[in-house]
């Protein structure tokens, strides 16, 4: 009975691996020939450059104090909301922006190094850099928009 038992659980893994692999193709192929599914992947694309064009326009508006503390306090309070809901990426993305504005972004990286899970810390830690050249590319582009329009 062993002799033959082997085989046939090789055999019955290898054809349900094809069958996964047949079903992902299958409909793979089916989501590709769909007639607005390069009208949606359009969309979403433009959606997320939207996006992405005003949070950068939020970043531009850094000159002014007060706009700077009410972004500092809502990107703060928006890292806390989706840090509370388990969307750590999400969460990192916003503290990440606060972090860049901080006027003492040692103090606050303390505050965050003994609340924060560590694996949240560790994505925080190697997204702040990033964070904090985009906001001086933003800051670098709006002082040359500026000096066109003058």
């Amino acid at each position: 009975m062993s002799g033959w038992a082997r085989p046939l659980l090789l055999l019955l893994a290898g054809a349900c691996g094809l069958a996964l692999l047949g079903y992902g193709v299958y409909f793979d192929r089916r989501r590709r020939n769909a007639p607005d599914f390069q009208q949606k992947l359009r969309q979403k694309r433009r959606r997320e450059r939207e996006k992405a064009k005003e949070h950068d326009v939020e970043l531009c508006e850094m000159k002014n104090i007060g706009r700077v503390q009410e972004f500092f306090l809502q990107e703060v309070q928006l890292g806390e909301h989706w840090l509370s809901r388990g969307e750590h990426k999400k969460s990192v993305e916003h503290l990440t922006n606060a972090i860049s504005v901080c006027a003492q972004p040692h103090q606050l990286l303390q505050i965050l190094h003994n609340t924060l899970p560590p694996q949240v810390f560790e994505m925080l830690m190697q997204r702040v850099p990033y964070a904090k050249q985009r906001l001086q590319a933003a800051l670098n582009e709006q002082d040359c928009v500026e000096d066109e329009t003058e």
